[in-house]
């Protein structure tokens, strides 16, 4: 990580896009009342910011849909 400028900067990147993803998954999460949120938190931390945003947004989706159909 401190090897190189180049190292640096690619870390913060990462640490940076992690932090701004988990941000959208409290936020948008909490503002349309979604449940297990820490599902795609955890994949941040593990694998990545590739593997948890689109997870949240399946998340997002499905949840969608399933308050659409109760509407109806």
């Amino acid at each position: 990580m401190n090897q190189s400028r180049m190292g640096a900067f690619a870390w913060w990147d990462v640490i940076i896009s992690i932090i701004v993803v988990i941000g959208f998954i409290i936020y948008e999460g909490k503002r349309k009342g979604m449940r297990h949120l820490w599902i795609p938190i955890i994949a941040s931390l593990t694998v990545g910011v590739s593997l948890a945003l689109p997870l949240f947004l399946l998340f997002r989706q499905v949840h969608l849909e399933k308050q659409e159909r109760h509407q109806v």
